[in-house]
């Protein structure tokens, strides 16, 4: 087996990677940035981390295909008022709608299969 080039893997820390602020259709979400690694998929699909900083929410947005995600540190609550905490993983169905928002910031390992779309709200 031939070793792996450095072009062929991305490593990052989570203490010290630079995360891009979430940028949804133009608009930035305050307080609200993303670390994905994988070059080559479109922004907020696939693999990535998502940190939100103290008081920030997500827009509203409906999933195309299912979520996943892991929460990491902090606690994210729903618009339907369920809330999670360190150590929650998630499945949302494709089609789900929400926003999320947090008190605390929070930092989340999230899969989704798709791109998201922004709702009015």
């Amino acid at each position: 087996m031939k070793p792996i080039e450095s072009s062929e893997r991305r490593v990052a820390n989570l203490k010290t990677a630079e995360f891009r602020p979430w940028d949804e259709t133009g608009v930035t979400e305050r307080g609200t940035s993303i670390l994905q690694l994988n070059p080559d998929a479109p922004r907020g699909t696939g693999f990535y981390i998502y940190k939100m900083e103290p008081g920030a929410r997500s827009a509203p947005h409906r999933h195309g295909g299912a979520e996943e995600f892991l929460i990491l540190e902090g606690t994210l609550i729903e618009n339907d008022g369920t809330v999670y905490v360190q150590g929650d993983v998630v499945w949302l169905a494709p089609g789900t709608e929400h926003t999320s928002y947090t008190e605390t910031g929070c930092l989340i390992a999230v899969y989704a299969e798709t791109e998201e779309t922004t709702l009015p709200g």
